[in-house]
């Protein structure tokens, strides 16, 4: 039964991605064509509104059908008219839409960072690039040290999507390790941490460079599955344990503002000190959590 139940979720989501798919289809074409950048900020808040609609009618069904187990605390104060930075653990694929059930409609828009490979997913890849995401590639610690300039091809698309997020609000959702959690990979990490993996701290201080006083703060959101290898097929089949979302919001500190993360040594260090602090912090909440 509860595959059947999958099955009918599947559905939902695709059927819902098709009617949405139309009308944003429509306009990424209109924005190919349109020129001048202002012209197409305006298109752009269409395709952001059809992107909440999207996201809102999903969170209904999955509300109403999935009925999932959620514990969500969430601080009060964040408003869709601000700039949010909002960071992460990662467990499943169902992380996304567990954040969307917290924070739709509280603060904008939400933008995250992915992998190259997800631009060719039907509908939703071109939705994603339509909508300004900043598209990521992966390269291994070897080909870095053969060629460190591959790096800046991510620099360069973070400095973009921060360049154009000073036009309209945004919420840039960044799940710092880079990865979903699993036991195999914190042990190929030697990570430090028992429920987490190392973060990686390059992005998250890119975009507060790059964004500076635009950022109303940071939501530190901290993600716990009572299932120990949560996956979101069990989520859409209605089976998933319960999960937990705690949100708290942070002042961004003054000597963050216009550090450089590349250049700066001394700034590199004092920020990764105060990246693994937070996740030593959520290390010992999740322990609380159970």
């Amino acid at each position: 039964m509860s595959s059947l139940k999958g099955i009918v979720s599947l559905l939902l989501l695709t059927f819902n991605t098709l009617f949405w798919g139309i009308p944003l289809i429509f306009l990424t074409l209109v924005k190919l064509i349109t020129p001048g950048r202002r012209l197409r900020l305006g298109i752009l808040k269409g395709l952001n509104a059809i992107a909440l609609n999207w996201i809102g009618f999903n969170l209904w069904w999955m509300r109403h059908w999935l009925k999932p187990k959620l514990s969500l605390d969430v601080p009060e104060t964040p408003s869709p008219q601000q700039w949010w930075l909002v960071i992460s653990n990662h467990r499943s694929w169902t992380d996304i839409f567990v954040l969307q059930m917290a924070l739709h409609r509280r603060i904008p828009m939400p933008r995250f960072f992915l992998k190259r490979q997800l631009i060719w997913v039907p509908i939703v890849g071109l939705a994603w690039w339509a909508l300004e995401f900043p598209f990521m590639r992966r390269y291994s610690r070897e080909q870095l040290e053969r060629n460190p300039r591959l790096a800046e091809r991510d620099h360069a698309s973070t400095a973009l999507m921060c360049e154009r997020a000073q036009q309209i609000p945004v919420a840039i959702y960044n799940f710092v390790e880079g990865t979903r959690f699993t036991e195999s990979k914190r042990a190929a990490q030697q990570s430090p941490y028992r429920h987490l993996l190392r973060p990686k701290a390059g992005g998250t201080a890119q975009v507060i460079s790059l964004l500076g006083q635009r950022l109303s703060g940071i939501l530190d959101v901290t993600l716990s599955y009572a299932s120990p290898s949560p996956n979101f097929w069990d989520f859409l089949c209605g089976r998933e344990g319960s999960i937990s979302l705690e949100a708290r919001q942070l002042t961004v500190p003054e000597w963050m503002v216009d550090g450089d993360y590349h250049q700066d040594s001394h700034f590199k260090e004092r920020f990764q000190a105060w990246l693994n602090e937070l996740w030593q912090q959520k290390d010992r909440r999740l322990d609380a959590i159970g």
